[in-house]
């Protein structure tokens, strides 16, 4: 009997590792599994030189990337800081990028500093650029990312293209906020970059398997990224730190990606996990 066509490969990747010990303790259930084949780390959570030290052993079998984040907590800069003691919202950080009110420069000093706050705690430099809420590709952004990456040469999590499902604003918002404007330059300078990225939903619906069977449905020969959200329940919440907003979601997302059900979904999807970016890095 002939043999069927090969698997699509599809990078997995978990988001917000070392925002918080669930999140943390979740991801790392996971990779141990090998359902993740990458992870996505806020340098400048509080928890963050606590959460690295895992890092070492968790980079035996998944990537380890940088999640830049302007959107939550504090920045790690006092350049920034003297202009946003607390990150702003994505709405207000939208309005600014997309405004020309960004304070730019400040903005690249606290990216540098969450990228050496990534190198100290790690001992090398991220696998991978990409961001939180996508921050990476909106305007005053997307120039420090497109030339940080083509210094140490490293794949970028392309927000070009979303297929559904999921809400179709959400999608349409992504793309058309930076998302088109990155996959330009990812192109014209020759970057890794993956051709579809899958994984967007408003958090609200809770049948996740659903969405993860039409997100399957997605990946192209060439293969996608599908970014996640896994964590377990919170053991309590400081006081001083407001709750996870998302954090039923996370629960959800953590009990399927660790399910036997998640395994036969890709099986009968034709899809296979893979621990390296797909996609392309030709120039043009």
């Amino acid at each position: 009997m002939a043999d069927g066509p090969p698997a699509r490969p599809l990078l997995l990747c978990a988001d917000d590792f070392g925002l918080s010990p669930g999140i943390d303790a979740a991801v790392a259930t996971l990779v141990a599994d090998g359902r993740l084949g990458a992870i996505s780390c806020i340098s400048n959570a509080p928890r963050w030189p606590q959460a690295a030290a895992a890092l070492p052993a968790l980079r035996q079998q998944a990537l380890a990337g940088l999640h830049l984040n302007l959107t939550e907590g504090r920045p790690l800069s006092a350049a920034l800081a003297r202009h946003w003691p607390c990150l702003p919202t994505l709405p207000r950080l939208m309005l600014a990028a997309h405004g020309g009110r960004l304070p730019r420069a400040a903005v690249h000093a606290e990216l540098d500093a969450q990228w050496a706050a990534f190198v100290d705690a790690s001992g090398s430099a991220p696998d991978f650029l990409d961001g939180h809420q996508h921050v990476h590709h909106l305007p005053g952004v997307r120039d420090w990312v497109l030339r940080q990456a083509q210094a140490h040469r490293l794949p970028v999590r392309n927000t070009a293209v979303l297929p559904g499902p999921g809400p179709a604003l959400k999608r349409w918002l992504i793309e058309r906020s930076g998302g088109r404007a990155l996959g330009r330059g990812l192109r014209q300078q020759g970057l890794l970059h993956n051709p579809v990225l899958l994984g967007a939903y408003d958090f609200q619906d809770t049948d996740y398997r659903s969405l993860m069977r039409g997100w399957l449905a997605q990946v192209p020969t060439a293969g996608a990224v599908l970014f996640c959200h896994p964590g377990l329940a919170p053991a309590g919440v400081p006081p001083h730190e407001p709750p996870d907003a998302i954090a039923a979601a996370r629960q959800r997302e953590q009990a399927y990606l660790a399910s036997d059900s998640f395994a036969r979904d890709l099986a009968d999807a034709g899809v296979a996990l893979v621990g390296c970016w797909p996609g392309a890095s030709s120039a043009g």
